[in-house]
């Protein structure tokens, strides 16, 4: 046989691996996309060694905004597996995911728990709030479901994702003890947090605050000069002492309640900066899931109490 003959062949060969769907990572692992960094902190705490995750959205980065670009679609085009929020998060990225999704084994996470379990827009009862990782248990949950999904997916590694999937389930629960903990720290009747976009809904339900926020569930939403002199006055009857900004949210609309409230002889401080959609820079306080939730505790007890 030729070496022209045998080189055909091995070319011929290495386009049917590359052309597979489903063929693993150079390394081995599972190539796996996620769109948040939330998301992403679970996929690698429950994949370990297992699973090379790419994130899309980085620090800073509103996902209720994000557009997909050229080269997000050719990661999600080569990944083996994908994992989303869904309950429309991701608004902008829903037709390249549903597009994509027919391809290649694509899991919208938050849509896995049961709705009755979730929370709801006000005035529109079919839209779901989606940012369930502000209830440490409920993501806890949703870190269960990554788990089973592992577990199927590669099967062979079945029980690495079973221990890991248990000791990181078992890290959230002690998480969420200590949110517990600390918010039970601030006296009842200042326990109301004012922010920017109504991303803390599931925050409140789990720890007991009053939650308040400028804009809707989506960033996408325009905050009316009603609306917030509605808050300048509920602000200002209950004495409420701080607002936060978020870390994917403009300022503009905080500064108009804090010079609405400064009008009327109330000063209102920036309580601090809470990571809302996003985590922080990796190497951080906030750059992982359990730094960005201790990182928004923190701040608000100091600001509150």
């Amino acid at each position: 046989m030729s070496r022209r003959f045998c080189t055909l062949i091995a070319l011929c060969l290495l386009a049917c691996a590359c052309n597979s769907g489903s063929a693993p990572a150079d390394d081995g692992r599972v190539q796996a996309t996620t769109t948040v960094g939330m998301l992403a902190s679970i996929v690698e705490a429950i994949g370990g060694d297992r699973i090379a995750n790419q994130s899309l959205m980085g620090a800073g980065t509103d996902p209720h905004l994000y557009k997909a670009t050229p080269g997000d679609v050719k990661r999600l085009s080569s990944s083996d597996i994908i994992f989303y929020c869904g309950h429309h998060l991701e608004g902008k990225m829903g037709d390249k995911l549903l597009q994509i999704e027919r391809r290649i084994p694509s899991y919208a996470v938050c849509e896995l728990l049961p709705t009755a379990d979730l929370l709801h827009e006000d005035d529109s009862p079919d839209t779901v709030d989606p940012h369930l990782w502000f209830d440490v248990a409920l993501w806890a949950r949703c870190a269960a479901e990554v788990q089973k999904i592992l577990v199927q997916f590669d099967p062979q590694h079945a029980a690495d994702y079973e221990v890991r999937g248990a000791a990181y389930v078992a890290e959230l629960e002690a998480l969420d003890a200590w949110v517990r903990q600390q918010i039970a720290t601030i006296p009842a009747e200042r326990r109301v947090l004012v922010t920017a976009h109504d991303a803390f809904r599931y925050f409140g339900r789990a720890y007991g605050i009053e939650v308040l926020a400028i804009q809707g569930l989506s960033t996408e939403s325009e905050a009316s000069l009603h609306k917030i002199n509605e808050l300048v006055s509920l602000i200002v009857q209950r004495n409420v002492p701080a607002v936060f900004v978020e870390s994917t949210v403009s300022e503009k609309n905080v500064r108009s309640l804090i010079e609405g409230c400064g009008a009327r002889d109330h000063e209102l401080q920036i309580g601090g900066t809470l990571y809302s959609d996003a985590m922080g820079e990796p190497g951080t306080p906030g750059g992982t899931y359990e730094g960005m939730v201790r990182s928004n505790v923190e701040a608000i007890v100091k600001a509150l109490r």
